[in-house]
């Protein structure tokens, strides 16, 4: 057996020198040359500036000068090494806010994506401090599962429920008053009443605003039973597989990360409600989340974990 030993000590070392050679070569891959990458298909804007700010390393924030990784999560902007110009905007059709809860870590959360790519759009809030809803409750949702939760194709339809009934779109005073304490009308004013009530209608059924919570799953009750969002129609998505690094242990591969909840959900939103194909309009919402899945699945692949 001991005159075997240096052989088999020798082969064990070829082995592990293959296994790191592979590794490093799987490094040198761009993303989307991964063939087991689930987001591949993404059509994104070049991520030639995160692999600078990779090698590169840490960077400072131009605001608060801490040292940060590609972006700062506390002043919501890229640091030093990642000029703003060559990180793509993604306009939204509607607004988004999110709903941060206080313990959630900064560090960790995907909610800061949607700001950094989306700045105009999103508006992120730390609870307990966030707006007042109820008089909006036409024009928003929630998306969060539960047993009143519609699908995404179905939201015009109950939005209708919220609808305010004779109250004017526009920020014009026409309609202000209910039609039942209005005097007696001619035909013509009468018309341009009706005309009021039936785009108030139409605009009040339009979604402008969706609302998403930034918590751990164990941590939602708290915000989910806040009274100023009871009475808000809430969206469940479509049934979707997870490719968040840091999974909740115990939880189902469906509970999707923030910023993929956000993406899926306008993607829904996109085909059900405008009605349009979809070409990869949001796909750059996940430009930072793809580009630290691939870091993290190479880096796991060579530690062994694969």
């Amino acid at each position: 057996m001991s005159l075997n030993s240096p052989t088999l000590l020798n082969e064990e070392n070829a082995q592990e020198a293959k296994k790191n050679t592979e590794c490093l070569e799987s490094l040198l891959q761009t993303p989307s040359s991964f063939q087991d990458n689930p987001l591949q298909q993404l059509q994104l804007a070049s991520q030639e500036v995160l692999e600078k700010a990779k090698k590169s390393g840490r960077s400072k924030c131009p605001r608060c000068s801490s040292s940060r990784m590609f972006y700062c999560y506390t002043c919501f902007v890229p640091v030093e090494t990642v000029p703003t110009t060559e990180i793509p905007t993604v306009k939204l059709p509607l607004k988004i806010d999110i709903i941060k809860h206080p313990n959630e870590t900064d560090g960790k959360s995907t909610a800061v994506h949607a700001k950094l790519l989306a700045p105009d759009d999103v508006t992120i809030y730390k609870y307990p401090c966030i707006p007042e809803y109820e008089e909006k409750r036409h024009e928003i949702a929630l998306v969060f599962p539960g047993p009143n939760s519609v699908s995404v194709k179905d939201i015009a339809f109950h939005l209708q429920k919220y609808t305010k009934k004779g109250v004017c779109a526009s920020d014009n005073d026409c309609c202000r008053e209910p039609l039942i304490k209005q005097a007696k009308i001619e035909p013509e004013e009468e018309k341009t009443s009706n005309e009021c009530i039936s785009s108030s209608r139409s605009e009040g059924t339009r979604l402008k605003k969706i609302i998403f919570i930034d918590s751990t799953w164990n941590q939602t009750n708290k915000i989910i039973t806040d009274e100023r969002l009871q009475g808000l129609l809430q969206i469940e998505l479509k049934t979707r597989k997870t490719c968040f690094w840091r999974h909740q242990k115990g939880k189902p591969d469906t509970y999707l990360s923030t910023i993929e909840a956000i993406y899926y959900f306008l993607v829904d939103y996109h085909q059900e409600i405008l009605k349009e194909s979809y070409k990869g309009q949001y796909d750059n919402l996940l430009f930072f989340f793809s580009f630290m899945y691939t870091l993290i699945k190479d880096a796991k692949c060579c530690a062994g974990k694969e």
